[in-house]
């Protein structure tokens, strides 16, 4: 029996990858933050597009909302439906469209409108409203034309609002007021009260 060598079989080379060198690393970095930027303002004027954020000044709607809350603002709610009584609005304040108010639908384009002895009636029909803590001290009656609706402060008393500079064109609506996001104890979600039924004496 002859014996031959046993010989290692050969192992083949492997070429390490080389670890990419600095420049690359340092590209490979700004590159990921340019796409976070990117997404960042993408995202910036997106929800700018749909939303807007106030700051509630002054007590014109108290109790409902308090001097110094910030809200969200959908911008888009009126491009998919149109206003109801009961919304809590932002608008261009007409006297002054720089300044922007936040009030209380409570009348319709058609609508006819009385305030009498502290109690607001819509085309006859007593309106049902919860949310005030005192009732209006005056005495006056509207009619709301159309492309308009007339908004009150939900502190009648001391608010400046249709009762004083008339009705509300449409097109000076921003959007619905949703969301109080500051202070965060008053955080939450901000009510719409239903006043259709009351209005049309359902």
């Amino acid at each position: 029996m002859t014996d031959y060598p046993f010989n290692q079989p050969t192992q083949p080379t492997i070429n390490e990858p080389k670890p990419p060198s600095i420049a690359r690393r340092i590209l490979g970095f700004l590159g990921s933050v340019l796409q976070t930027v990117v997404f960042a303002v993408i995202l910036f004027f997106v929800v700018n597009m749909i939303t807007a954020r106030i700051r509630v000044e002054g007590d014109s709607m108290e109790p409902s909302l308090i001097d110094g809350q910030f809200v969200v603002v959908n911008k888009l709610e009126y491009a998919l439906r149109d206003p109801r009584r009961g919304d809590i609005i932002v608008f261009n304040f007409p006297l002054n469209p720089t300044r922007r108010f936040i009030k209380r639908i409570i009348g319709l384009p058609g609508d006819r409108l009385q305030v009498l002895d502290g109690q607001v009636f819509i085309n006859g029909n007593l309106l049902n409203e919860p949310y005030l803590a005192v009732p209006p001290a005056y005495n006056d009656q509207w009619d709301v034309g159309m492309g308009e609706v007339f908004v009150l402060g939900d502190n009648r008393n001391n608010s400046s609002d249709s009762q004083n500079w008339g009705a509300l064109a449409m097109e000076e609506i921003i959007g619905k007021a949703i969301f109080v996001y500051w202070p965060t104890e008053s955080m939450g979600w901000i009510p719409h009260y239903d006043l259709v039924a009351a209005a049309d004496g359902g």
